[in-house]
């Protein structure tokens, strides 16, 4: 160990990173072994008192490391392993996803910020094709602390909330779309320029980022930032 991180010879794991943040440092799952994971979460179950999460993690993967490391809760549609999950701290949060295909990722996204402590409530299937649909749910987005978009195609739909409510949106373009949706990227652009002033835009699929964000906004309103 070296200062604030500990070489495990393939990663250097970040053990101070709670004391920064709030959170200790999450594991990105995807290109590591099952026993890189189980390394780095020993690690940090060991130097840290808060929520343990590695991400984008398959059902064999999560198997085999939660064989080696006990107590591990694994949300197979999220991907998510997560130990010592945080207790709810009062903020709530809307994830609002545009249609069905948007799904994994926000299910990433509300399984995360669960984890973290927040209060999450998930709106299914209200992208703008239907507007009727978005509208039947004002009173649920506004009463929310944070409202998560999670939108593909033209992701119309971060505009639509950003006009319809006073909270923080954090958008989530995803790659859901034909030929002209780039894979996310003509979301990504029309959420960055959206006229709804003020909405904060993550990485395409990025249910992490966007859970993140909600986190630090809940650290800011409880004086913790």
């Amino acid at each position: 160990m070296t200062g604030d991180a500990v070489d495990l010879g393939f990663a250097r794991v970040d053990i101070a990173r709670e004391a920064r943040q709030g959170l200790p440092e999450v594991v990105y799952g995807t290109g590591k072994t099952a026993a890189e994971i189980v390394s780095i979460v020993r690690t940090l179950l060991r130097h840290n008192e808060g929520p343990v999460l590695v991400t984008r993690v398959g059902d064999e993967t999560a198997a085999a490391v939660q064989a080696e490391v006990p107590d591990g809760r694994f949300d197979s549609p999220a991907r998510l392993l997560v130990w010592r999950p945080a207790a709810p701290v009062g903020f709530g949060v809307v994830v609002a996803a545009a249609g069905t295909a948007d799904q994994p990722v926000a299910r990433e996204a509300a399984a995360i910020a669960t984890a973290v402590g927040l209060t999450v409530t998930v709106v299914t299937d209200v992208g703008v094709a239907g507007l009727h649909r978005l509208l039947a749910e004002q009173d649920r987005l506004r009463a929310a602390d944070t409202v998560i978009v999670v939108a593909g195609m033209e992701g119309a739909l971060a505009s639509a909330v950003g006009g319809l409510v006073a909270c923080p949106v954090v958008a989530v373009p995803t790659s859901t779309g034909y030929g002209a949706g780039l894979e996310g990227v003509t979301a990504l652009l029309a959420m960055h320029a959206s006229c709804a002033a003020g909405i904060t835009v993550v990485n395409i699929d990025s249910g992490f980022g966007a859970a993140m964000a909600a986190f630090r906004l809940s650290r800011v309103v409880a004086g913790r930032a």
